[in-house]
């Protein structure tokens, strides 16, 4: 919305953005069409697309004219070129949940489009139709951040519909902030996966020269249309070049960067494969392969409790943080120690302790899980003496988990196992979650 008087001006001449319209004060004059105003910004600034391309805004004052022309300005849209079916050729569903890399940006009014139909898509990657016949499932457009459990399970059952309608593979693209708790969610939920289920996103938008969107989404449809991967895995850039993209397991993935095209790396794991643009697909450590003999048919299983928290350990930390989420009635508390899973068990100040704050939430009932802020490596209860003592708290050391997945795995295993199921499973290895021998070379 701009201005309060700017919109009395605009509705009293039966002016809407996207209307061509001649603006002139003392210092300018120009035709152009009217663009809705930026969400941030000064609302006094009328913003106009000139016939070059480019923007211009213009403050609004009392010498300021606004006149509607009888010009109508030309609407985006994508050619209608019909599909053809290539029975050559695998299907691979595509379910869109957000984000800029499923989006096109339009330079005639400066708007931005979702790709919602195959022939949209295919129209700005035209390389996806030499890949696969292309279905797509705009399932809901939503920031990752304000994702939760609920959308998670339609995402699962989007996959299971993919699937069951004959999908080869399916490629999800959403936003990258909480990828890896969606790749998590994902991971557990789908249970007995026979194909590979590919989650790709863009950590820079499409309308950039440095955009990693394109190569993503064509490295993620390769991995769904050829490769025998049969698990969820996040698709994202290898390095900050156009090199290779790696396929990483969705339960061993972090966001470890805020802007870097490479931000996902895969910790206490390497990753499956590194895919290039042409299709090349080189494996690189084990994982679990397509069954020829089965089906597609995917056993879903969505409980989830969402009454669980994440609670970082720090110095001075007050430790009756505990009490509180226990108060609340939370199911599960997943801890981040530090090292290899401490937090303060005999410090001056007895007050620190969390000793008795943990067993209290245990005694009532609590699952409690610990992990570790260091991500690389693993915790441990017998190493110093400490963690013996908050051992027999009756916390859970959740092994070489990382924090959010701990977390998922705990909000999955109580909302489909009782109580005792949920202490014995949470630090088991599921779907890879948690590795016998956490890899030697760490850093990548």
């Amino acid at each position: 919305m701009y201005s309060k008087e700017i919109e009395q001006v605009l509705k009293k001449g039966k002016i809407t953005p996207g209307n061509y319209v001649h603006v002139a004060n003392p210092n300018f004059s120009s035709d152009g069409v009217l663009i809705p105003r930026p969400n941030f910004g000064d609302e006094s600034i009328l913003v106009l697309k000139l016939s070059n391309g480019y923007n211009v805004g213009i403050r609004y004052d009392a010498k300021t004219k606004i006149i509607k022309l009888n010009k109508v300005a030309a609407k985006f849209s994508f050619p209608e070129n019909k599909l053809k079916f290539d029975k050559s050729k695998p299907k691979v569903t595509l379910i869109t949940t957000g984000g800029t890399i499923g989006s096109k940006v339009d330079y005639r009014t400066g708007g931005v489009h979702m790709l919602l139909k195959p022939e949209e898509l295919l129209y700005d990657v035209p390389e996806l139709s030499r890949i696969a016949n292309v279905e797509v499932n705009n399932l809901f457009s939503i920031a990752s951040e304000d994702m939760g459990y609920k959308q998670w399970q339609d995402l699962a059952k989007g996959v299971e519909s993919a699937f069951e309608n004959g999908s080869r593979g399916v490629v999800i693209f959403t936003g990258t902030d909480t990828m890896h708790y969606i790749s998590s969610a994902l991971s557990f939920m789908l249970e007995r996966l026979n194909g590979p289920v590919v989650i790709t996103g863009a950590q820079r938008s499409s309308d950039r020269g440095s955009s990693d969107a394109f190569m993503n989404m064509i490295c993620a449809f390769h991995a769904a249309a050829e490769s025998d991967v049969a698990e969820v895995a996040v698709c994202m850039h290898t390095g900050s070049s156009d090199d290779t993209c790696s396929l990483m397991r969705g339960t061993k993935v972090r966001k470890m960067h805020t802007s870097r095209r490479d931000a996902f790396k895969p910790i206490n794991a390497r990753p499956i494969a590194k895919i290039s643009v042409e299709g090349r697909i080189d494996y690189i450590s084990e994982y679990k392969k397509i069954d020829a003999g089965k089906g597609r048919k995917v056993d879903l299983m969505t409980g989830f409790e969402p009454k669980v928290a994440l609670v970082k350990f720090y110095p001075n930390s007050d430790p009756e943080i505990l009490d509180y989420y226990v108060e609340k009635e939370y199911k599960g508390i997943i801890i981040e120690g530090t090292g290899l899973g401490h937090m303060a068990v005999n410090p001056t100040e007895a007050k620190y302790s969390w000793i008795a704050p943990l067993k209290k939430a245990v005694g009532k009932g609590v699952v409690v899980g610990i992990t570790s802020q260091c991500l690389f490596g693993r915790v441990h209860t017998k190493v110093y003496s400490n963690l013996r003592i908050i051992s027999n708290t009756g916390a859970i050391y959740c092994e070489d988990m990382l924090p959010e997945v701990a977390l998922v795995k705990l909000g999955f295993l109580l909302g489909n196992y009782k109580t005792e199921e949920v202490k014995r499973m949470l630090n088991r290895n599921i779907v890879g979650e948690i590795t016998a021998r956490t890899e030697v070379d760490w850093f990548v």
